[in-house]
């Protein structure tokens, strides 16, 4: 089977000369001395190192493209001719009261002090990309009007311009931290909330002292791995004053800025970027318990916890330390995911994939629980985009996990609305636009309804954040129409038992049944009445 080709890839602007290409590799089978490229091979002789990111970088989200042997798409959805269970007490079941806008999309997450949102998605961590800053208005306030949590990601503070530090090394005051706290809070309607999250830099920024004491933010979470794959959170900086300045901050900067060398090849115009990474994060159990107990001694009511697509001992260490410190939510990311700041051989070549990833989730959750420990609640993140995915995820992890994480899937939206409104300004609107009018009212199906929803504060909404709200809105009712088929009206009742598999190799890894025999006993009951 021929995953992927390793040599060529459209996210690296990389193409193969020859139709015929080395499986393995990559390389043309062909490889002719006084070929013009553009292979990977190619390109990186004279480029080098910026071979390794998705580019143009900050201007685009980018998504690993190796096609595992099994992911969700193994997986299908029961559908069944009788019963309806979920709906509200006291609502007998009939074809007058089973419809599928009677289905409930709120779920909640907490120990004891939950969260409540409208529909089970929220973002993916939003943080210290050029992507997530320039459309950060567009993704907060569209998060806030769709009633779903907003997760601020990792190092905003640490690279925010107008940071300013106090005589310990801790966070005074940053600008870009309070301008994307105040931005969600503007809109938020009593459903979910933003989250600040942390890595090993923040922490020594001391983001969390900083939050609680001037936002009063209820959650903090915690981070392992996944900004930049296992290797933490990256971006790229095309100034050498920025990158010496980062790096006065504490924070490694590749190549080295106060280099001589590096400075001359800067100046000369053959290094035209630098990258800016975190330190990796070295987990134990005593110290995350007692990170727990610092963080909930600064006033938080919730932590969360954010992993990535560790292996399996890993994994089991997030579920039993998340346990035991009373995690209010624990997000395992699996491989491929990434919005485009993490290298392009990590996302397609690192971690454990989603299906694999959530599958033994599911299984060391039921150890957990057989031993009497509570399980925290769970949200799968790693690729999601469509309803029936929202279905999936939470099925395969019934009964713990609560909601799906989406990246690219909530930013993509925010992206298409702010250029939609920038195409009408500048009269250059696409036909794939223009084919359904010309006006703000007439292309965005939602605009008159939030409008009439939020009166005169409705300017300060913009069109990406519409854009944002629409999409949610379709996952929302295509959520309710496969629940419907499925015979759930509300989240918490949807079971693994209506998820199907279409390969054996799907069951074996998932121990849900293969399709033939799903439901079988039942069957061969009727058939011998």
């Amino acid at each position: 089977m021929n995953l992927r080709r390793p040599n060529a890839n459209e996210a690296l602007g990389t193409v193969n000369r020859s139709r015929s290409v080395v499986p393995m590799s990559g390389i043309c089978t062909k490889c002719v001395d006084g070929c013009t490229g553009k292979c990977d091979l190619w390109l990186s002789t004279f480029r080098g190192r910026e071979l390794l990111y998705p580019g143009p970088y900050g201007e685009i989200t980018a998504g690993a493209d190796k096609n595992y042997p099994i992911d969700y798409s193994h997986l299908n959805i029961h559908g069944y001719a009788a019963g309806a269970e979920g709906l509200p007490g006291g609502v007998r079941p009939g074809p007058n009261t089973a419809i599928f806008p009677a289905v409930d999309t709120e779920t909640e997450y907490g120990w004891d002090k939950k969260v409540k949102m409208k529909v089970p998605i929220f973002t993916g961590a939003l943080g210290s990309t050029e992507i997530a800053r320039k459309n950060w208005d567009e993704f907060a306030i569209g998060a806030a009007i769709s009633g779903i949590t907003l997760v601020c990601g990792e190092n905003v503070c640490g690279i925010d311009p107008g940071l300013k530090l106090d005589g310990n090394g801790k966070v005074k005051e940053s600008p870009d931290m309070d301008r994307r706290i105040n931005q969600y809070n503007l809109f938020h309607e009593g459903y979910g909330e933003i989250l600040v999250q942390m890595n090993v830099e923040d922490t020594r920024l001391g983001i969390a002292e900083y939050v609680s004491s001037k936002h009063n933010l209820d959650t903090i979470e915690l981070k392992w791995g996944q900004g930049a794959k296992c290797i933490g959170g990256e971006i790229k900086v095309k100034s050498l004053e920025r990158a010496l300045e980062l790096k006065k901050r504490g924070y490694l900067v590749t190549p080295d800025p106060e280099d001589h060398a590096i400075q001359a090849a800067f100046k000369a115009g053959g290094i035209k970027e630098f990258e800016r990474h975190s330190r990796l994060g070295f987990v134990s159990k005593e110290a995350f318990m007692e990170e727990c107990d610092r963080l909930r001694g600064l006033g938080f009511k919730r932590i969360t916890l954010k992993t990535g697509a560790y292996g399996l001992p890993e994994l089991a260490m997030a579920l039993r330390y998340s346990s035991e410190a009373k995690v209010d939510l624990l997000t395992i990311d699996g491989a491929p995911g990434g919005t485009g700041m993490s290298p392009w051989p990590m996302m397609n070549e690192w971690g454990v994939p989603s299906f694999y990833l959530h599958s033994m989730s599911y299984h060391f959750a039921e150890k957990l629980r057989k031993k009497g420990l509570r399980v925290p609640d769970l949200a799968f993140a790693g690729g999601f985009s469509t309803e029936d995915h929202i279905f999936k995820a939470i099925a395969l992890g019934a009964p713990y996990v609560k909601a799906v994480c989406m990246g690219r899937g909530l930013m993509i939206p925010g992206m298409v609305g702010k250029n939609i409104g920038k195409w009408i300004k500048e009269g250059k609107l696409p036909k794939s636009v223009s084919d359904y009018g010309t006006t703000e009212e007439e292309i965005f199906i939602h605009y008159a309804e939030l409008k009439d929803r939020n009166g005169k504060d409705f300017d300060k909404i913009p069109l990406g954040a519409i854009g944002v709200y629409s999409v949610v809105q379709k996952l929302s009712i295509g959520l309710q129409q496969i629940m419907a088929g499925a015979r759930r009206f509300n989240v918490g009742v949807i079971k693994r038992d209506d998820l199907m598999c279409l390969t054996r190799e799907a069951a074996e890894v998932s121990g849900i049944p293969y399709v033939t025999e799903s439901y079988i006993e039942q069957a061969e009951n009727i058939l011998d009445e």
